[in-house]
This record gives structure tokens, C-alpha cells and sequence, in this order.
């Protein structure tokens, strides 16, 4: 039982560590208009509804740190923007079903939206840049946008990982009873 934990957490691990690594190193290069997808909180997203929120909040305070340093100006910033995201979605835990798509694809781009607008308001705001409509139309909305059409993408194989992952947990659970 001690080994599946362990196997889920190494998995998960090694999802946010390449969701960071795409994130930095080849999405760049993928920008359109000044703009590319969030990956890490497709991933913090996912694994908020996949798993619930305690799952969720670990994963994007995971994601939210690595961001932090490599981004940020102030380590826990992200972390704590991240870490919102993944609870949030994990209360959708009860109402999230597999087969549709269409929760995940709105709770995705509600979190984004989300997301870009703590961003705008606890970055440029308190700095004075009143430039709401431009941030709004050429940063927010394109961005969730992209991320969506991103998550079409990168949802199906999230959810490949994690049912195989609950398959190994239900075989596991089932040699001990």
C-alpha cells in the first residue's frame, strides 16, 4: 500500500517537474501576441478536481514555488496563487466526472481568468497602472484562450496517468482485502 503512495507521489512529482520544464524552456517559444498557456495550472487544475483539494493545493503550491523561483520577485507569490487555484478546483472533486470535458475545460479557464486578474491587481495595481481593458484584452483574455486550447491537448493525457495511478491504488487496495 506504502508503495503506491509513494509510486503516485513520484508520479505526480515528476508531471509538475515537466510541466515546469515545458513551461520554461519550450513554451516560450510557442508565444502568440505576447502571450503563452499556463501549464502548471492546467496541471494544478487537473490534479484539484482529478484528486480533491488537498491534492490539489500541494500540487499547486509545488508549482507556485517553482514558478516563484524562477520568475518571481518574491518567493510565495505564485506559490500562494497556485496553491488558491488547486483547492479551489478540488472542490469540484464531487461534481467532476471523466468522461466530460466540459468542467475541466470551464474550470481551467476560470482559473486562469482568476489567476490573471490576482495577478493584475497584486502586481500592477498597487504599483499605480490604472491600465485595466489593456491588461484585460491583451493579456487575460488571450492567455485563456491559449490555455484551452492547450488543455485540449494536455487534459487527455493527465487523465491517462491518473487512471492508470487508480487502477494500481484499486489493485493494490484489493490484495488486502
Amino acid at each position: 500500500m506504502k508503495a503506491v503512495k509513494i509510486r503516485r507521489i513520484v508520479v505526480t512529482a515528476v508531471v509538475v517537474l515537466a510541466a515546469y520544464l515545458l513551461q520554461c524552456t519550450i513554451f516560450p517559444s510557442l508565444e502568440i501576441a505576447g502571450v503563452k498557456p499556463n501549464l502548471m495550472l492546467i496541471v494544478t487544475a487537473s490534479f484539484g478536481f482529478m484528486r480533491g483539494p488537498r491534492e490539489g493545493m500541494l500540487v499547486g503550491f509545488a508549482s507556485g514555488m517553482l514558478i516563484d523561483i524562477q520568475y518571481g520577485d518574491m518567493i510565495g507569490f505564485y506559490a500562494l496563487i497556485y496553491l488558491a487555484a488547486g483547492y479551489v478546483n478540488g472542490l469540484f472533486e464531487q461534481i467532476y466526472f471523466d468522461e466530460d470535458i466540459k468542467l475541466p475545460l470551464f474550470l481551467i479557464a476560470g482559473s486562469n481568468v482568476v489567476y490573471g486578474l490576482a495577478v493584475y491587481f497584486l502586481t500592477f495595481l498597487l504599483r499605480s497602472d490604472f491600465d485595466f481593458l489593456y491588461y484585460l484584452n491583451r493579456i487575460i483574455v488571450p492567455e485563456a484562450i491559449y490555455t484551452i486550447a492547450v488543455t485540449l491537448i494536455i487534459y487527455p493525457l493527465l487523465l491517462f496517468i491518473n487512471h492508470k495511478l487508480e487502477a494500481e491504488e484499486k489493485r493494490s487496495a484489493s490484495k488486502f482485502v
